[in-house]
């Protein structure tokens, strides 16, 4: 199978993952890196028009990380994860998505220009 997208993760992101026990962050990184190879609306959708999420359900939880689509030479081929969470709600948390679209702008900022 061919790779449809590169994913990078954020520092937040990261940190996030780390804090994770070892199963559950073993379960996010293969959902990540399959939805790399799919399309499965079920582990990678949008959320609105600049942010989308990662998604992953294990152990009665859902673990989200949102991200933001990144240029490399013109071509939208990386996926920048910023942060993760658990999702309580059937939405997005509104502080979650403001996160997303601030780590959004500040990474253009530094290296889109």
């Amino acid at each position: 199978m061919k790779v449809k997208f590169r994913v990078i993760f954020l520092e937040s992101a990261i940190e996030y993952l780390e804090s994770l026990d070892k199963k559950t962050m073993t379960k996010v990184i293969y959902n990540i890196d399959k939805a790399s190879y799919l399309n499965d609306p079920r582990l990678f959708k949008k959320i609105d028009h600049k942010i989308w999420e990662f998604r992953t359900k294990y152990a009665s939880k859902q673990y989200r990380f949102l991200a933001f689509w990144a240029k490399i030479k013109g071509k939208s081929s990386l996926v920048v994860v910023t942060h993760g969470f658990v999702k309580k709600d059937n939405r997005i948390p509104k502080k979650e998505l403001i996160k997303a679209s601030d780590l959004r702008s500040k990474y253009i900022e530094e290296w889109e220009n």
